[in-house]
């Protein structure tokens, strides 16, 4: 009966060892970037996702803007600090095929308006919400710069 167990549970291990590895194989990585102050993340966040696509670039990268961090992607907007506009690195990183998310909720309680924003921008109805759905739903990993 010990033998039995044993050999059962060896099986177990090995394939969920192969479905794991299986599982990791397939398809490309998911990350969503989470920013919600441009001033402390923006210009770290957007080179840490060039660095990441030049690293790997089959990754999928979704940026989920919230609070602060959807100055990141307003018209003009730039890094105050080094005096870079955003716009042409976020553009390149679209190109790329990065998408920029914008939280409407951030949106109305700031009383901001989507024309604002750069054409490089997406909206979502709620940051936190997509961020969540993103990690849970989709299994994208978080990263938060």
């Amino acid at each position: 009966m010990k033998k039995l167990l044993h050999l059962l549970f060896t099986a177990m291990i090995v394939i969920g060892f192969t479905s794991f590895a299986s599982a990791q194989s397939s398809g490309s990585t998911k990350v969503v970037y989470h920013i919600d102050d441009a001033e402390i993340q923006g210009l770290k966040g957007l080179r840490n996702i060039r660095n990441h696509l030049d690293t790997s670039p089959q990754t999928m990268i979704i940026v989920v803007t919230h609070a602060n961090g959807v100055d990141l992607l307003m018209e003009g907007a730039k890094d105050k600090k080094n005096n870079v506009d955003y716009a042409p690195l976020v553009g390149a990183l679209k190109s790329r095929g990065v998408k920029f998310e914008v939280c409407e909720i951030t949106l109305k309680n700031r009383n901001l308006k989507k024309d604002q924003f750069t054409l490089d921008a997406d909206f979502t109805p709620s940051g936190v919400v997509r961020v969540a759905d993103l990690q849970y739903k989709d299994g994208f990993a978080y990263i938060k710069p």
